[in-house]
């Protein structure tokens, strides 16, 4: 199998297995809210709430892998990668409105708690918590395949931290009539979910603001190139990231003027490309580099 078949086929198997959580997460989301109206529990409520997000982070998840599939055109060079990251953004802010409606809603609850009926908050807590696993069992295989699925692993793990938050509260309640448990588990799913919000809407900010990417130092890959034989200096140097693995990198080098008539511009334009791709730990295989003779040095020291 060639590698063009190995990752057509990764991804079929990727897809299909975000098609199974996501359908597993929406149908506990459904079976919560129904659990919610029953019970009146916040902490089930704030676990929906959570398990919304989840799926819609799992439906992105399973539209970014098909817009993957789909070629660049004229009008969209780089095809539709970038969708990922725009409704991961979309994503956090849900998120985050959430986390911010729990915190409320649970320090209220906390000094006037509502009557919860422990047995029937244990039983949609188990059914959030089975459906969980089996999702998590889904998306292991595939998890480590690339930073979309690895992402929507974790949304699915986080459910399942939720889950067991609803239990814990049940048992309380049931045990010792407690009724702040609920509204402290409540909390305890909050504080799950706003650091993620603000890791994921960092990280969609960094690459729509076109930051560099995580994992690269911009001085080191200066200098790299700088290191490159015949290469006299290196400017208007940009790394991008348009999607999830897919750091474009851009420079001017200059370089001495012989090059441009001994035949050496072509090497040192696959040794530059070679350099970027193979000696760091991420590869940037998407790289344009205009080289330009040593005159240009000293133009560009003048601005």
């Amino acid at each position: 199998m060639s590698a063009g078949d190995h990752e057509h086929a990764t991804g079929t198997v990727n897809r299909r297995r975000l098609a199974i959580a996501f359908t597993i997460t929406a149908s506990v989301l459904v079976a919560e809210l129904i659990g919610t109206i029953i019970t009146g529990s916040l902490a089930l409520l704030v676990d929906a709430a959570h398990m919304l997000t989840d799926a819609a982070g799992l439906l992105v998840a399973l539209f970014a892998a098909q817009l993957m599939r789909r070629p660049a055109t004229a009008r969209r060079t780089w095809g539709l990668r970038r969708a990922e990251v725009l409704g991961s953004t979309m994503q956090a802010a849900v998120l985050l409105g959430v986390g911010v409606f729990v915190a409320v809603e649970a320090l209220q609850r906390l000094s006037q708690p509502a009557e919860i009926t422990g047995p029937e908050l244990l039983v949609f807590g188990l059914v959030g918590l089975v459906a969980n696993i089996v999702a998590i069992i889904v998306l292991s295989g595939g998890r480590s395949d690339n930073l979309n699925m690895r992402a929507a692993f974790l949304e699915v793990l986080s459910d399942a931290l939720g889950s067991m938050a609803v239990i814990a509260a049940a048992i309380t309640i049931m045990l010792t009539g407690f009724q702040q448990a609920d509204s402290i588990a409540a909390l305890v799913v909050g504080l799950l979910i706003i650091p993620r919000t603000l890791r994921l809407l960092h990280d969609s900010v960094e690459v729509l603001l076109e930051a560099v990417p995580r994992g690269i130092d911009l001085n080191d890959v200066r200098q790299h190139l700088l290191d490159e034989d015949h290469v006299l200096d290196v400017h208007d140097l940009h790394i991008t990231q348009i999607a999830t693995g897919l750091p474009v990198l851009t420079a001017h080098v200059v370089v001495e003027p012989e090059c441009f008539h001994d035949g050496h511009a072509a090497e040192i334009t696959l040794a530059l490309q070679r350099c970027v791709a193979e000696h760091f730990s991420v590869a940037i295989s998407h790289s344009t580099f205009q080289l330009e003779p040593a005159a240009a040095l000293d133009t560009h020291e003048m601005h």
